[in-house]
């Protein structure tokens, strides 16, 4: 993931949206463009129905137990603090990293395990890191030996080496939309971290104006890898491009902490990647994260939901647990603290990237696969107030929040209780939007006749004795 900053807002447009954080968030960028291309402008739209997303951090890193590339990083040291029995020094602590390749070998691999638990759960689409920062490629790339199928890499030999092709392949076959994660900094890349000079943070650690033929091999580096995973992975949808510090100097937002420390010109030729992706994929979305403009196509709050809706298309990127990467014994959310925060993402108009990180041996821990499973039977009672909808006001009022059809006829008010687990109380009464005229309403998971009334903008519910059997929130669904 990219900037880690504990700052207090996020940025969109005129405005500020208060945000709830967690560990790791960062600025959304401003100067949000409209996709031109009506291709792109139809999937963003199609996209915007799925809600609900599978994100999955995976490298060499898991068998350590650690934050992902974090570590490489010098100026993060404070909050990844490297671990003696890694490596007493800085560079042999990369040494000993960059060599978990030669030991990296997740014989438990199951993809196929994977998107059966997570459709199931009522996830739509899948966003694999390809290649994370520390440039470890999780594909078949031609560019580097610094990769899965590598033979120095025990897992070359397995039947499913190309772990990335496995996974599109897979969840493609399941209905998955695919989403390729690509890190554009690469800190194994001679070509951005130079190793006639020391790294001193996140950034390339030479200035590109001072040595252009270094800049433009990795240039060149980073498009071959993207023009790979973009002609030879089958149909992708989404191109996920993280470490939005490589941009060119004139889009850093001062305003922005971890923008501020970018210090040289770090152009990559988005315009000739994005139009040869184009070319591959007709219509992919592009996610250029953080960097404004007309490839990204939608923004992406880091472990924060913004309070308010916001007027263009966003997903949220959360943890399961608290990391990104593959830590034991992580501290997963419970299937409520899910449920209501994808209640509280799609009553804004958002998509919900939920991150599971698969373990060293390549599978979920045990206690994933029980949160799928509980999240699946609440999604199958309730997933037709959950795809496929907007936001509509009042959008979020105490305990209800609320979403609405495209078509505008049906109308969802998910009640919640984040004080404690949830128990269905007897009787609910919420305001509708006062242009709603309803003329049914049902409790979605109830069997039984649902008593209600109408005064002014108002409605009062009476819940049977059935309301006993709903769980981490009620869904009342009205209809006009």
């Amino acid at each position: 993931m990219p900037a880690r900053q504990k700052t207090k807002v996020i940025v969109l447009s005129s405005f500020l949206i208060t945000a709830k954080l967690l560990s790791q968030a960062h600025n959304v960028s401003e100067g949000y463009q409209k996709p031109v291309d009506p291709v792109v402008a139809k999937n963003v739209e199609e996209w915007q129905d799925l809600k609900f997303g599978l994100f999955m951090h995976w490298g060499t890193y898991s068998q350590w137990g650690i934050v992902e590339s974090w570590s490489l990083c010098p100026e993060d040291e404070s909050w990844t603090q490297r671990k003696p029995e890694h490596g007493k020094s800085y560079y042999e602590y990369v040494k000993n990293y960059e060599n978990l390749q030669t030991s990296f070998n997740p014989v438990r691999f199951n993809p196929q395990k994977w998107a059966d638990a997570t459709k199931k759960a009522g996830m739509k689409y899948v966003v694999f890191t390809t290649k994370h920062h520390d440039g470890f490629a999780m594909f078949d790339t031609k560019q580097s030996d610094y990769k899965i199928t590598s033979a120095k890499t025990p897992f070359s030999k397995n039947p499913k080496a190309d772990i990335t092709k496995e996974i599109f392949s897979t969840f493609r076959k399941e209905g998955f939309k695919i989403g390729a994660y690509f890190s554009k900094p690469d800190w194994h890349s001679d070509d951005y971290w130079w190793s006639y000079f020391p790294p001193k943070d996140r950034n390339v650690n030479y200035d590109p104006k001072k040595y252009p033929e270094k800049w433009k091999s990795f240039k060149n580096f980073t498009f071959n890898q993207l023009n790979e995973i973009t002609s030879g992975y089958g149909k992708i949808d989404i191109l996920w491009l993280d470490g939005g510090w490589v941009r060119p100097f004139n889009t850093i937002d001062p305003k922005v902490e971890w923008q501020r420390t970018i210090k040289v010109e770090q152009d990559i030729d988005m315009d000739k990647i994005g139009a040869m992706a184009r070319k591959n994929q007709p219509g992919i979305i592009m996610v250029d994260r953080t960097v404004p403009g007309k490839w990204e196509n939608y923004i992406t709050p880091e472990q924060a939901v913004p309070e308010q809706p916001l007027s263009v298309p966003w997903e949220s990127c959360i943890t399961m647990g608290d990391s990104f990467s593959y830590v034991p014994n992580d501290n997963y959310k419970s299937s409520q603290k899910i449920i209501e925060t994808l209640v509280k993402i799609i009553s804004r108009g958002g998509n919900y990237l939920m991150n599971i990180a698969p373990g060293p041996d390549g599978d979920y821990d045990a206690v994933v696969y029980e949160r799928l499973k509980e999240i699946s039977g609440w999604m199958e009672k309730n997933q037709s107030a959950v795809f496929a909808t907007r936001s509509v006001a009042p959008y979020h009022e105490g305990e209800f929040y609320y979403t609405r059809s495209k078509d505008g006829n049906t109308l969802n008010i998910f009640h919640l209780d984040t004080q404690s687990e949830y128990r269905a109380p007897s009787e609910l009464t919420f305001a509708i939007p006062e242009q709603f005229t309803p003329t049914s309403l049902k409790i979605l998971g109830i069997s039984s006749q649902v008593q209600w009334k109408k005064n002014g903008s108002t409605i009062k519910v009476q819940l049977p004795q059935d309301r006993t059997a709903l769980k981490y929130a009620a869904v009342i669904q009205i209809r006009q």
